[in-house]
């Protein structure tokens, strides 16, 4: 399997880091052991990992705070990606921030805490579902604006569906889509047909799952999984992650974990080759629909 494709026109590894889980409970506040975090962060490059998803509004303004302070001056080939588009209140909910000057203000943000003068990749976090009803066409826009501006390298877009990826593909140059989906929840397989069309990445969030499916513990549940699993001496987390990588070359996995173990474990999972035979089986895995799919990432 290959083990690096491209973001853009930037080659990447596939697999990277998704540090939301860093973050206190509920993704709000401190985490509960700042050191572990750290830690957690630290081995992700010691084990080669180059490209870390963040936003802002983790916590909101902690994982940003944990990256910088624990990998700061960034080593020569991290990538950092990001998402604006939304915010949390005092109370910890998630908020819609849709308009072009929040988006703005969220970008000038993120370099501000991060430390950067370029964020390599800005999602657009569209909130589609309950989002205020900005055009994309003036969301895209500011990014566009901002990168002429040298503060964004690449532009992506976050929780679309089918309509507004299209119209996203058309409006700018789109370096990759980051929408839910795993070997459990695949309603979204025509927007990943589409990144397939144009050879743009795909950016599976909760690729293990998320709390309402059950996440890992529902994986090592199904049967197919769990033979497959048996089969390569692997877990079932690796299984469901190299199905990821099998599906598409461009598909980039941002599994997250606060564990340095878990850590370890997911990104071992690029040495896990399944055969037909595994694919074929895997078909039989019942697929769950996410509630969460509409929600953060």
């Amino acid at each position: 399997m290959n083990q690096t494709t491209l973001l853009g026109d930037k080659p990447i590894k596939r697999v990277g880091f998704g540090a939301m889980q860093l973050a206190g409970p509920n993704v709000f506040g401190p985490p509960r052991d700042p050191d572990a975090a750290r830690a957690v962060l630290r081995r992700a490059l010691e084990l080669g990992v180059d490209h870390i998803d963040t936003a802002q509004f983790y916590g909101p303004d902690v994982v940003n705070e944990l990256i910088r302070e624990t990998l700061h001056p960034y080593p020569d080939g991290l990538k950092l990606a990001t998402k604006v588009g939304g915010r949390r209140d005092e109370a910890g909910s998630w908020l819609p921030a849709q308009s072009p000057q929040e988006l703005r203000e969220g970008v000038e943000a993120n370099l501000r805490s991060l430390q950067v003068e370029r964020i390599d990749l800005v999602n657009l976090r569209r909130m589609e579902h309950g989002g205020e009803g900005v055009p994309l066409a003036e969301q895209l826009g500011v990014l566009e604006d901002m990168r002429h501006e040298g503060k964004i390298d690449l532009i992506g877009i976050s929780s679309v569906g089918i309509a507004s990826a299209r119209e996203a593909i058309e409006l700018v140059d789109i370096a990759g889509v980051q929408n839910s989906y795993s070997i459990m929840h695949r309603d979204d397989e025509p927007i990943l047909e589409l990144c397939r069309e144009h050879q743009i990445a795909f950016v599976p969030y909760f690729p293990l799952g998320s709390a309402f499916t059950g996440g890992p513990a529902a994986l090592a549940g199904e049967p197919a999984i769990a033979t497959v699993a048996e089969r390569h001496g692997a877990s079932a987390s690796q299984v469901a992650l190299a199905w990821l990588l099998a599906r598409y070359e461009r598909m980039l996995l941002i599994p997250g974990t606060a564990s340095v173990a878990h850590l370890e474990e997911n990104l071992a999972a690029i040495e896990l080759t399944l055969d037909e035979n595994d694919l074929v089986a895997l078909e039989a895995v019942t697929e769950r629909g996410d509630p969460l799919a509409a929600h953060e990432t």
